[in-house]
């Protein structure tokens, strides 16, 4: 293994880069999927979460989810030395780093989920301080639990219901956090103004730009290949059986969501986004043909969850993050208890009783996280902008420019 340290560490380095460019998909979706003025808070909003993440992981939320704080000299660090002369120490080259850079972009993620679904009207530092507190203590508290069996969470799960709770990428302790988690803050910012009418019409509003939105989802979509793979965090550990079946989800995700949702452009593209995010956490054991099912399963989900949430419970969640990473992030922890049994050709070493509770018990943690993170928020110092702010547009009431200042300007 000591052979191998400098190939795992790359490996997991490019798995890392990989998983960071997803978070340009996660903007440019939404830059194509908001209103023009609104445009500049959504590039803003992802990268300025990314720093926020970073800091608030590398300081709390890494030691909450594994133990393990970074506050050595350079030399522990990289393995060179042990700590304070004993036995325990960081491994070789650095791996612990950079294994700590590939899931600080998984712990990233949630708020970029969540930055979708309170797009064009949400304030700008209420959300900083909302990214902190879930980054820092919410999400590892539940990451640690199934990655890293603390209050011993697997040993109960195993010796109840017959396996550990299996999500070997993250459909559940990510993307299922992440949406509900976006469930709380959409409800308690209410609907865009006029969005809903008194007479029960509801307004449409249109994608700014559906090049944006697919590049986003194709940014995304290729980002998703380290997200999965490299969720092996070694090049022993690496299969290709995750890289097909985390291809078959994704096109099973399209056909079904091109299909159910009447060839719109925006269901397609996130549509592959589905399929994706239902497979994550069964992609290490399903058949491929499993994961077709998932993913085709997951992308009629999305189309027939975004048009309830939208039209019939009057839930403006934006870019539609709860259908797409909560109830998909739902369905592919319960997948994994479906498809990677043996009996279905998968390899087995799950149980669908695991899977359900394990699944329950992590969106619920995440719903009334959020409720209470935002509620708390809400009630402290506001999360909403005013109706003159949200008429005006984010870009240029919090960030004083506008995606198009030449046209502003009429240079």
């Amino acid at each position: 293994m000591d052979n191998n340290n400098g190939m795992d560490v790359f490996f997991v380095l490019m798995g890392a880069a990989m998983v960071l460019a997803m978070h340009a998909g996660f903007a440019f979706l939404e830059v194509g999927t908001v209103r023009r003025k609104n445009q500049v808070n959504a590039l803003v909003k992802i990268i300025v979460d990314f720093a926020v993440s970073t800091i608030a992981y590398f300081f709390i939320g890494y030691s909450i989810a594994y133990g393990v704080n970074f506050f050595s000299s350079a030399s522990v660090l990289t393995g060179a030395n042990t700590l304070d002369g004993s036995t325990f120490g960081f491994a070789k080259n650095g791996y612990d780093l950079v294994k700590f850079f590939f899931l600080l972009t998984f712990a990233a993620a949630i708020p970029a989920i969540i930055s979708g679904g309170i797009a064009e009207r949400f304030r700008f530092w209420p959300q900083v301080l909302a990214t902190a507190i879930l980054v820092a203590v919410i999400y590892p508290t539940f990451e640690g639990m199934v990655w890293n069996n603390n209050f011993g969470f697997q040993d109960f799960m195993e010796n109840t219901f017959g396996a550990p709770f299996h999500d070997f990428a993250g459909s559940v302790v990510v993307h299922g956090v992440g949406g509900w988690l976006a469930l709380g803050a959409v409800v308690l910012l209410g609907a865009r103004m006029g969005r809903y009418k008194s007479d029960g019409r509801v307004v449409g509003i249109p994608p700014s730009n559906i090049p944006f939105l697919a590049l986003g989802s194709w940014i995304l979509v290729v980002g998703w290949f380290g997200f999965n793979v490299m969720s092996a965090q070694s090049v022993d550990g690496i299969s290709g059986l995750v890289a097909v079946n985390s291809l078959m989800a994704m096109v099973g995700g399209v056909l079904a969501a091109l299909v159910f949702g009447k060839n719109d452009p925006g269901f397609t593209h996130n549509g592959a986004l589905a399929g994706l995010v239902a497979v994550c956490a069964g992609s290490d054991i399903m058949h491929p043909i499993g994961a077709l099912a998932t993913g085709a399963i997951a992308g009629g989900l999305f189309v027939w969850g975004f048009s309830q949430a939208q039209n019939k419970w009057r839930i403006d969640d934006v870019l539609g993050v709860w259908p797409l990473h909560g109830m998909c992030g739902a369905w592919g922890g319960l997948a994994a208890g479906v498809f990677g049994l043996e009996a279905l050709g998968g390899i087995g070493g799950v149980t669908f009783a695991s899977q359900l509770v394990g699944t329950i018990i992590g969106v619920s943690l995440a719903g009334i996280a959020g409720f209470v993170v935002y509620g708390i928020i809400k009630a402290a110092i506001g999360i909403r902008l005013n109706e003159d702010e949200e008429y005006q547009g984010a870009d240029l009431a919090i960030h004083h420019i506008s995606a198009y200042p030449e046209e502003d300007t009429g240079a």
